[in-house]
């Protein structure tokens, strides 16, 4: 678990994180709304040097940016009605595949996530302050001392 104090410095562990990850990781951030998920997606996205807006994919549900040194897909399932919604949408290549995949709101379509993958929760404990926690599941390897 780690504590950040300002949107910044949540922007920051998200660029370290991004220096660990490689092709077909899959990334859950996890959290209520407006606890920071996005904040932390951008900063994966200036970790694998994407150099423009990145916006939340609310609307969207998927925005892919391949300009970096591996491709990343941000998705935001939160207006999913069902699971089914990602195949039919053919958004299950980018699962596993040769980028990142950030996904908020995972818990839309739990059954479209394969077995090994980092859960990241951020959960709010004030106007600026998070505490961030790492869940590496499946095999997934991650140690939080990589991002000291």
């Amino acid at each position: 678990m780690m504590i950040t104090h300002s949107a910044d410095e949540t922007r920051a562990l998200g660029k370290k994180l991004a220096a660990h990850l490689k092709a077909g990781d899959i990334v859950l951030l996890q959290g209520d709304l407006g606890a920071g998920k996005s904040e932390f997606a951008r900063g994966v996205a200036r970790g694998l040097d994407i150099q423009g807006p990145v916006p939340s994919p609310s609307f969207t549900i998927l925005n892919a940016y391949d300009e970096g040194r591996i491709p990343l897909y941000h998705f935001d399932w939160y207006r999913l009605e069902s699971a089914q919604e990602i195949y039919e949408m053919g958004m299950e290549e980018q699962l596993g595949g040769d980028g990142i995949a950030l996904i908020e709101w995972s818990e839309r379509a739990k059954e479209c996530l394969p077995g090994r993958l980092l859960e990241i929760v951020i959960h709010t404990i004030d106007e600026s302050t998070r505490e961030i926690t790492f869940i590496p599941r499946g095999g997934f390897s991650f140690q939080e001392e990589m991002l000291q």
